[in-house]
């Protein structure tokens, strides 16, 4: 008797651990969350974190805010979600950019001070110009570059050392053209720099063209190339560099991390969340109105992309002339 008593309790005591478990996994969230973007709204990384939170919201159950926190190359707003408290009521937005800073001296951070939960996106960059500019093609601009005295034209995208910023130091490179031939003006975002060429107060900017689809489809803005392997078929009627005789590809990618050591149950529910978002017809008809390119890279895959990527940056930040010295 005193046996199944016994067996009894150590039964009920597991079931009630269980349980436990359950409530907590159950328990999160229970206020709103944050979602970090390190660079200014407006931009393409903003625009698909705000689409993002409103789906995370509706599936959680609680208020998915966004906050912008720009500044240092990405540096401000990458550091104030690394710092954050790993509960998992803090994500950081990831971009290209988290694997540049300690190669420039900004910060100290790689992706290894987060926890991965996914990627969802992949873009290349685009060549753009004003619609008013007499180029038609890359190899025409950067022809005139080559001939022009040092300094005449300028070119932007984001800040020093953004995916924007070595996508146009590769291309310039690639087609042999002196990088001091062109000034560089940093931006906080693509939105900004594309307000700037907008306004004739720089001549090039190179950014995803997604994020200025709305003004080149306007009629404001024209794009010349994309820096991929092959054409986009949601923009198939801009030719790639490869195309005008530029052998150079090159792009971005956005996703969300938590701190490092965030709450495991936390990243779970969060990781459970973001892969229904990816798999749904709203997000992919999103991604897909808004020419963004889909790319899904879940917990340890994702990271082992970023430090791929982030142990291969050495050359072209070398090219560049930038980093620690």
């Amino acid at each position: 008797m005193k046996k199944s008593l016994l067996v009894m309790l150590v039964c009920l005591l597991t079931l009630s651990f269980s349980f436990t478990g359950l409530v907590q996994a159950k328990d999160f969230p229970t206020k709103p969350i944050s979602i970090v973007c390190p660079w200014a709204a407006g931009g393409g990384t903003d625009r698909t974190a705000r689409f993002i939170a409103e789906q995370l919201s509706a599936r959680l159950g609680q208020p998915v805010n966004v906050i912008n926190k720009t500044g240092g190359a990405g540096a401000v707003g990458f550091s104030a979600g690394a710092t954050a408290k790993a509960d998992g009521y803090t994500l950081t937005n990831l971009t290209f950019e988290i694997n540049t800073l300690k190669y420039l001296g900004y910060s100290d951070l790689t992706p290894q001070d987060y926890t991965p939960i996914i990627q969802f996106n992949e873009d290349a960059s685009a060549v753009i110009v004003h619609a008013e500019s007499a180029y038609a093609t890359v190899k025409d601009l950067l022809e005139d570059i080559k001939a022009k005295p040092e300094g005449t034209f300028t070119f932007s995208g984001s800040s020093i050392g953004s995916v924007w910023d070595l996508a146009r130091v590769g291309m310039l490179t690639g087609y042999g053209v002196d990088l001091n031939k062109v000034k560089y003006v940093p931006s906080q975002g693509a939105a900004p720099a594309i307000t700037e060429l907008l306004g004739k107060h720089i001549d090039v900017i190179t950014c995803s063209y997604p994020e200025a689809a709305s003004q080149v489809e306007a009629g404001a803005l024209k794009a010349l190339a994309v820096m991929a392997d092959e054409r986009n078929p949601q923009f198939d009627q801009i030719p790639t560099l490869k195309e005008q005789g530029i052998d150079f590809s090159y792009g971005t990618w956005r996703g969300f991390a938590l701190p490092k050591n965030a709450d495991a149950d936390a990243a779970k529910v969060l990781i459970e969340a973001f892969q229904d978002i990816v798999a749904s017809e709203e997000f992919k008809a999103f991604m897909a109105k808004n020419g963004f390119g889909i790319k899904v890279r879940v917990g340890d895959e994702f990271m082992q992309f970023m430090m791929d990527q982030f142990n291969g940056l050495d050359e072209i930040i070398k090219l560049a002339g930038y980093g620690q010295q």
